[in-house]
């Protein structure tokens, strides 16, 4: 898909992973855990593959990507203050008897 660069492959056509190509795979899946769209990972290889020249757009899409997550990191933080308040609620009304929202 190329959101790897090309492993080198065997003489029977078998791809050889390197140390390196293991490091470019294990991006690509943290990258996609977070949610970064297979179009940025794309986009981040074909830059790589041009070389130095392109070191400062490479930096800005890192930068987006990050942004990006930022974004959804907050949400998933609004999501567990919330749970953790209802939980608190929870946890004392078991021991009292009584639930209580005071938010």
């Amino acid at each position: 898909m190329g959101v790897i660069p090309g492993v080198s492959r065997t003489a029977s056509g078998i791809r050889n992973y390197q140390e390196e190509d293991i490091k470019w795979v294990e991006n690509a899946v943290c990258m996609r855990n977070a949610g970064v769209p297979v179009e940025m990972l794309i986009e981040y290889v074909r830059l790589f593959k041009k070389g130095d020249e392109t070191i400062t757009a490479r930096a800005n899409l890192l930068k987006e990507v990050r942004e990006q997550i930022l974004e959804v990191k907050k949400k998933y933080d609004t999501a567990l203050e919330k749970l953790d308040y209802k939980i608190g609620r929870y946890e004392l009304a078991q021991k009292t008897g009584v639930l209580i929202w005071d938010k």
